[in-house]
């Protein structure tokens, strides 16, 4: 149990720092900037800028990212391709245990790639949304006193979500340990044509536990490189429990949950169809 408890301490203490720039950020923008500029300026290369710089490792990115789509300073395009190309604990897993550069770079490629073109699609298709959600809808929400200090009303924001975070990543962490990676590995099989389906699903799990836990059985021969991109892609970390956290419109929570899962499923067929022609 301890070691439950130290390990949900590091995953929260990991994310504090982006979370707090990302709040001081968002109220800077607020207080500073012109916010309708910065959404039209990012509507048309925003899905690029977020593929490449989701690709850096660990979950933070996608945390910040899903805070600045809930204030509209980017758009959901940006904010799939953040997650689609996000990392999380993948390359320092891959580091560790030695795997060739030509493989890690692979696989970073495909998500950044898939994350760009998914999300371009997504913003020319939904370019008439209107954006109808302001930042000042949060600091509402959060009773964060923002027109007095802007880093105080980033603390008091950093810390809701801290707090938050921490009790769920306790419960995951729980199961993650109860439970072991064995039981989870049964649940895949090599070549079957649900382990996508099954991968990206776990992907999906808000915790950092679910990417290494697909590296681990992609490493070991357990599943495809398909499975594994699957599982990869869908695996933003615990930026869905922020997502689900702060923004209170729930069907379009469920919404981008299931566009998401859905980009990893079909992602990892066409992945492992066309290695099976190749």
């Amino acid at each position: 149990m301890l070691d439950i408890i130290i390990d949900t301490l590091k995953d929260a203490l990991k994310l504090l720092p982006f979370l707090f720039l990302t709040f001081l950020i968002i109220e800077y923008i607020e207080h500073k900037v012109n916010s309708e500029k910065i959404i039209k300026k990012t509507r048309k290369y925003g899905p690029i800028l977020g593929g490449v710089l989701g690709a850096f490792p660990q979950c933070g990115f996608g945390v910040s990212a899903t805070n600045f789509y809930i204030t509209r300073v980017i758009s959901l395009g940006t904010l799939i391709a953040v997650y689609l190309s996000t990392s999380d604990e993948m390359l320092p897993i891959m580091l560790a245990q030695g795997v060739d550069g030509f493989t890690i770079f692979k696989i970073i490629a495909f998500k950044v790639i898939i994350g760009i073109i998914f999300g371009i699609i997504i913003d020319l298709c939904l370019q008439k949304r209107k954006q109808n959600m302001e930042i000042k809808e949060l600091c509402e929400h959060e009773n964060c006193d923002c027109e007095h200090s802007i880093i105080l009303s980033s603390l008091k924001h950093t810390i809701n979500i801290l707090v938050f975070l921490l009790l769920i990543s306790f419960i995951l962490n729980s199961c993650f340990h109860y439970l072991g990676e064995d039981l989870i590995s049964k649940i895949f099989l090599k070549n079957n044509p649900l382990s996508s389906l099954i991968s990206s699903l776990v992907g999906l799990i808000p915790n950092c536990g679910a990417s290494i836990i697909i590296t681990e059985l992609y490493l070991n021969g357990t599943i495809t490189f398909g499975s594994a991109m699957a599982g990869l892609l869908t695996g933003s970390g615990v930026a869905i429990l922020v997502l689900f956290k702060n923004n209170k419109n729930f069907k379009e929570n469920m919404f981008i949950l299931l566009l998401v899962y859905a980009i990893g499923v079909i992602s990892g067929i066409l992945i492992d169809l066309v290695s099976m022609l190749i």
